[in-house]
């Protein structure tokens, strides 16, 4: 792996060996990065850590249900047009200036490498992947208002996040380089927790994380705990003074793990279970 692009993880972001090798491949083939995993399990996070691990500017495109392949190229204001030709006193025939780039063209403008993440890409629709495939291939894109052909400057590193929540076409996944992250056992959930609570009380950490992931073995729940809700309940459990014994038992501050009121009955009900037990 070339030394100037070699990502190793961040001491804010814990990464497992096989996911800084996947990014380092990704980097060197020059080809997306396709990040998927439960939501909590640091996603978008990644792209964080790998901007400051290569030290790189970080745009981040956040994919809606409304977005359009297009948003991420140009944007043609064709309405400021129309009201600068009526009541302006701008140069309306210089269309240039009512075309603003979206984070792609951001991205491949910039005079310096960047980091580009485009953020849970399955809210969209199906086309949304497929129609950017021309673009992230071959890294530039033409404007026909301008005539103009925007081309990569400097290539991206180009991070894609899913949370599984459609399937992707196959014609974009053959382009890309494909990473899961798993969810974090309990070793690597303590060494994620420290980084974020250093001072933590280590019996307060063992009891929570065990708690935490019995819990998430809890039949029935809807949405289970994730890093993030951990990370917030230690610190709450910390600040509320909670007697460290009455952790499993009770569950306190329930409402920081679980945000659905039938997870909250599910919970409240194997907890009960346990104590009759």
């Amino acid at each position: 792996m070339s030394q100037s692009f070699a990502y190793t993880g961040t001491s804010d972001y814990i990464a497992a060996p096989d996911l800084m090798q996947t990014v380092n491949v990704a980097v060197q083939l020059s080809r997306p990065l396709l990040i998927k995993g439960e939501p909590g399990t640091g996603k978008t996070m990644l792209a964080q850590s790998i901007a400051k691990g290569l030290d790189m500017p970080l745009l981040i495109w956040n994919v809606k249900s409304t977005t359009k392949a297009q948003d991420g190229l140009y944007v043609y204001d064709t309405v400021q047009r129309l009201y600068d030709g009526q009541f302006g006193d701008r140069d309306v025939s210089d269309i240039a200036q009512y075309i603003k780039l979206g984070k792609l063209g951001e991205a491949f403008s910039s005079e310096e490498r960047v980091v580009l993440l485009i953020d849970e890409i399955d809210k969209a629709d199906l086309e949304f992947p497929n129609d950017l495939l021309w673009e992230l291939d071959q890294m530039e894109f033409f404007i026909p208002e301008t005539h103009r052909t925007i081309k990569a400057k400097q290539r991206p590193i180009v991070l894609i996040t899913s949370n599984a929540e459609k399937e992707l076409p196959d014609a974009f996944l053959r382009r890309c380089v494909f990473h899961y992250i798993e969810f974090p056992d309990r070793e690597m959930m303590e060494r994620i927790v420290r980084v974020h609570v250093p001072a933590l009380d280590q019996r307060l950490l063992d009891l929570a994380t065990q708690a935490f992931y019995w819990l998430r073995e809890v039949p029935g729940l809807q949405k289970k705990p994730s890093t993030s809700e951990l990370i917030d309940w230690v610190q709450a459990l910390e600040r509320g003074g909670v007697d460290h014994e009455s952790i499993a038992a009770r569950l306190p501050f329930m409402g920081v793990l679980l945000k659905k009121d039938r997870d909250v009955e599910v919970a409240q009900r194997a907890l009960a279970s346990n104590r009759r037990r």
